[in-house]
């Protein structure tokens, strides 16, 4: 490449609890700009997890670390072109993409999710991928399952 890598910008903690994960989240999250209305949904859908995980004895934001945690790939593939064949390659995640993947799939299966608010949608899918289920969960089994049946080709990784 001539041109030099685009330097990383520096993303402030959120208000609330201090944490740049959920900055990087919201950040995801929000549409036109409207960070301020994507910092509210969160925070309520944490509220709402909180209430249904009380006898847990966890916070919400480890609830919600640990969901990211649960959905997060550890390999994924990617299509290499050998001679006239197209191979799936099975590539292990560089880790600035697995927490960009876990947090993009966690909002996608969310909004696509049955519920009257995002708030609502987003704290089940957190309860379902701290569970180990639901559609982002899949996502990362299905994933994971690709990898695993095409792990022959890992020769031709680049």
């Amino acid at each position: 490449m001539r041109k030099s890598k685009p330097k990383k910008r520096v993303l402030l903690p959120d208000p609330k609890y201090n944490d740049i994960e959920i900055t990087r989240f919201v950040n995801n999250m929000m549409y036109n700009g409207k960070k301020s209305l994507a910092f509210n949904i969160l925070y309520d859908a944490l509220n709402i997890v909180e209430q249904k995980t009380k006898d847990t004895g966890k916070t919400p934001l480890e609830i919600w670390k640990k969901a990211l945690e649960n959905i997060t790939p550890m390999v994924e593939v990617k299509s290499r072109r050998v001679g006239g064949a197209t191979f799936q390659v099975p590539q292990e995640v560089r880790a600035e993409r697995k927490v960009s993947i876990s947090m993009k799939n966690m909002i996608i299966f969310s909004r696509r999710r049955a519920g009257k608010t995002m708030a609502d949608k987003l704290a089940a899918e957190i309860t379902a991928a701290y569970n180990e289920e639901g559609a982002a969960f899949k996502r990362k089994e299905d994933m994971h399952r690709m990898a695993e049946a095409n792990k022959a080709f890992a020769h031709f990784r680049f």
